[in-house]
């Protein structure tokens, strides 16, 4: 595997590995738990209903109720008013306080009234008996206790998470447990535990049906009520939130049970969470800290809300109450009761349990179960592995759309999850594949694009872009080192360069070598060969260095092909500029070669030589001599079988005492006319009595084949040797080789 690819797969390794880190819970990152909120803010705001729940009415003490009956706290017997409005006159159905009772009311004055008939009045009768007839009527706390009685009423207090100085531990007296705890319970279940409390007056409580608390230790850092506790514990007892025992109210005290999940052992020591609670047929999915996410209907005002002093004075919509449970609660700013949430900055903290109650009952509760940190932990890893293949393997712009695709993917999938009140972790995954995405653009950018330039700078000159492009996904394999590899190589020589530069003036000559050498070059790079270098009028190219191409002969074909069909559309573009008509000649053979940069300190080329490189050479200047454009090897006839090719001769060039089988190449097998074929059989007859010297018989066949294509120089060529050798016969032991002395 290239080096590159290494570097890439060992930082995504550490990407991985530093957020796999917070998921497995060593260690937390702070900015990683904000955008998981962050996240499920969003979620949460982009699918809330917006919607009014009249399921859950807020009695709300408010700046206008403050105004007209007085600041608050008020007095009880108004209280008790309030409580026996709602039920005798409005009828609602359940209670529940957002307020604690801790302290007596002692606003009637009778504590003042009953000193003076102890001391200064005791002798005045007729005070001591008024005061008694009134007395019932200025215990405000009785009246308040009676107005409790035989209703569904739940009281509201709080727990206490720690103690400032001179706090007290105990404050009232708290409601019955949901149930007692044993000793291992407590240990394993990672509730909240409280250290004390402040709850309301014995007698009020004993009179109320039940009591739940209405703080929350699970505000999140950033302040804002997302979780919710609906059990805590306090001295090895369970007691359950305002919201969950008004519910379980409501639906008349239905038995509540724990659900915890385990590995299945008999003691389930490996796996242990509370997963939900049951009330009856209603289940309500809690995280491991027995904890809520508030399905937020939308913003404040989600729930009717009715005036406390229009329950008062009775003036309130009575449809709107009748059989309704009943939150009583405040939204003055003064009283303090104004929370943070995801759906609104300012949020009434009673109606966080309206909507608490109203997730119960509809059954809307999204959950966050504790396998979802198995979940996250995996999805990490297969991430990593699709999002750095994609990076890795892909291009920017394919990489960037599979980047893309994955991340809305993840998207798709969540949101699906979010649907069926599935809460699985957003904020890692996109982090891990924009991480990820951001760390392979740049190490592509600052050093894949240096190591491109480097290819550029040495190649560039040599090759077309594109294949600078493809050479850098593995540049370390590639060196200016000399090495021997099996190539093609390609010459092209303008033919009588000499007469056509004396009939033009140097500007003129230097615009004709542009107009030929531009668009030549231009397909040799389309066909992925490598320009070595122009030799005045000529041009040297090759192919299978520095990329590996294991079909260099068959590019190097169709790159001679090419350049004879440019040349045709050339030609008539150097007629009306008044040019001379320019033709050339190809010379390709296939072999093994030296390349590499040579040359002297001075300067050095990136180059081929070699026996196979000359042999190219020779093959060009043979063109001219046989009278056709493209010459090629036996060695790259052979690379190249879908070709048909004419044998040309036997011939033993200067510098090289092997004879070499010469070709005219004539297109593809499918491209091949009938009349061609059945030239090329006359003529494989003509060159078969020819090498068996029987002079006769070939002398016919090529005067025949001579009157038939007479534009042929081929077949004179043959004509004017048979003349020759019936009078200098080449012996009985000739092989057929025709020496050039010429090159």
């Amino acid at each position: 595997m290239p080096l590159q690819r290494i570097i890439r797969l060992l930082l995504s390794l550490i990407l991985l590995l530093a957020l796999l880190i917070d998921t497995s819970g060593l260690y937390h990152y702070p900015f990683l738990q904000k955008l998981e909120n962050w996240t499920y803010d969003a979620r949460l705001n982009f699918t809330r209903p917006d919607t009014l729940d009249d399921t859950v009415v807020i009695v709300d003490i408010d700046e206008t109720s403050l105004t007209k009956v007085g600041r608050f706290p008020w007095k009880r017997d108004k209280l008790a008013t309030l409580v026996d409005n709602l039920f005798n006159h409005f009828e609602i159905d359940t209670l529940g306080f957002d307020i604690v009772f801790a302290e007596q009311d002692k606003s009637s004055g009778l504590d003042a009234f009953l000193d003076l008939a102890n001391n200064e009045l005791k002798d005045n009768q007729q005070f001591i008996q008024t005061l008694n007839r009134i007395r019932p009527s200025l215990q405000y706390d009785e009246l308040f206790a009676r107005s409790l009685l035989n209703k569904n009423i739940i009281l509201g207090y709080y727990f206490k998470s720690n103690l400032q100085d001179g706090e007290q531990e105990k404050v009232g007296q708290l409601p019955p447990p949901i149930t007692k705890m044993d000793d291992e319970w407590g240990k394993r279940l990672p509730i909240n535990k409280a250290i004390g409390y402040s709850a309301n007056l014995a007698r009020l409580q004993n009179s109320a049906a039940a009591g739940g608390y209405f703080d929350n230790p699970f505000v999140d850092r950033d302040g804002v009520f997302r979780r919710v506790p609906l059990i805590q514990a306090y001295d090895k007892n369970l007691y359950s939130s305002l919201s969950l025992a008004t519910a379980r109210s409501a639906l008349k005290t239905p038995r509540l049970e724990l659900v915890v999940e385990t590995d299945g052992s008999q003691r389930g020591q490996d796996y242990y969470a509370l997963e939900a609670l049951n009330l009856g047929q209603y289940t309500i999915p809690v995280d491991h800290n027995g904890a809520v996410y508030v399905p937020y209907r939308g913003p404040a005002g989600s729930f009717p809300y009715v005036s406390a002093y229009q329950i008062l004075d009775k003036s309130a919509d009575k449809s709107i109450l009748k059989d309704k449970i009943v939150l009583v609660g405040t939204s003055a700013p003064g009283l303090l009761d104004l929370r943070s949430t995801p759906v609104q900055n300012v949020y009434p903290g009673v109606e966080v349990h309206a909507n608490i109650i109203s997730g119960i009952l509809n059954q809307t509760i999204n959950h966050k179960p504790a396998w979802t940190r198995g979940y996250e932990f995996v999805m990490l890893i297969l991430l990593a592995v699709a999002v750095t293949a994609v990076l890795t393997f892909l291009s920017p712009a394919p990489a960037t759309l599979g980047s893309l695709a994955i991340m809305l993917l993840v998207l798709a999938g969540t949101l699906l999850a979010w649907s069926n009140h599935l809460i699985l972790p957003l904020a890692s995954p996109l982090l891990l594949i924009m991480l990820l995405f951001i760390l392979h653009m740049t190490y592509g950018f600052f050093i894949e694009s240096r190591g491109k330039r480097q290819l550029a700078h040495m190649f560039g000159q040599y090759i077309p872009p594109e294949l600078v492009e493809e050479m850098s996904h593995s540049a370390s394999d590639f060196s200016l080192e000399g090495e021997s590899r099996e190539m093609t190589v390609l010459f092209s020589d303008v033919r009588g360069f000499t007469t056509i530069s004396e009939g033009l003036d140097p500007r003129q000559l230097t615009q004709l070598m542009n107009a030929l050498l531009t668009p030549m070059t231009r397909v040799i790079h389309k066909n992925r060969g490598t320009i070595d270098k122009y030799m005045g009028d000529a041009i040297m190219s090759f192919w299978g260095a520095p990329l590996q191409d294991p079909e260099h002969a068959r590019h190097a074909l169709y790159a001679a092909f090419d350049m004879m069909a440019e040349l045709k559309i050339m030609q008539q573009e150097f007629k009306e500029k008044g040019w001379p008509e320019v033709n050339i000649g190809i010379g390709i053979n296939t072999g093994m070669m030296n390349v590499g940069n040579m040359g002297s300190e001075f300067r050095v080329a990136y180059t081929v030589l070699g026996d196979a490189v000359n042999l190219g050479s020779r093959l060009e200047g043979l063109t001219k001599a046989y009278g056709v454009n493209i010459i090629v090897s036996q060695t790259t006839r052979a690379a190249v079988k879908e070709f048909v090719f004419k044998e040309l001769d036997l011939v033993r060039v200067k510098g090289k005492q092997e004879p070499v089988a010469i070709f005219e190449p004539l297109g593809h097998k499918n491209d091949i006319s009938k009349d061609v074929t059945a030239e090329l059989t006359r003529y494989k007859q003509a060159l078969l009595a020819f090498r068996k010297q029987n002079w006769d018989q070939a002398e016919m066949e090529f005067f025949n084949l001579s009157r038939s294509y007479p534009d042929c120089q081929l077949y004179q060529e043959y004509l004017n040797r048979i003349t020759n050798y019936r009078q200098n016969p080449p012996g009985e032991d000739w092989d057929g080789v025709y020496t050039h002395t010429s090159k």
